[in-house]
């Protein structure tokens, strides 16, 4: 079964319908790339001071002992692939509650973006915002 240009377009939420907003390719690479990562991984996403405009997007996986008690834990279920889980500390959640994640193929400018109505500066490398 191949997933059509349609199914990529669609934006994903977490299995409760929170969490961050997630493409249809983004989640096809995200599963791919959980599923080489083994069994108790999952994708951290947050956010540290840095970057061109003042904070950075972080993006990690970690196993299962590292998600804290206070950490938001999302799962995410692909139409095809395996699921996985995307974890957030409380703070960074702040900054990037309502982002859509996509990924790009193209060889310039390619891999993960963010999307991020909370930020009122990004720079042109789309890795960085302000709020």
């Amino acid at each position: 079964m191949s997933i059509s240009s349609e199914d990529l377009s669609k934006t994903h939420t977490a299995q409760d319908g929170k969490g961050i907003l997630i493409t249809g390719t983004a989640m096809s690479q995200l599963s791919k790339l959980c599923k080489e990562q083994g069994g108790d991984k999952s994708l951290r996403v947050g956010v540290r001071s840095g970057g061109c405009s003042g904070m950075s997007y972080t993006m990690d996986f970690v196993s299962s002992s590292d998600i804290n008690q206070d950490d938001e834990v999302y799962e995410y279920i692909p139409e095809e692939g395996s699921s996985f889980k995307v974890i957030c500390d409380p703070k960074s959640l702040l900054y990037i509650y309502g982002m859509q994640l996509d990924f790009s193929t193209d060889l310039i400018g390619g891999g993960f973006n963010f999307t991020n109505p909370n930020a009122t500066q990004t720079c042109g490398c789309g890795s960085s915002f302000a709020v």
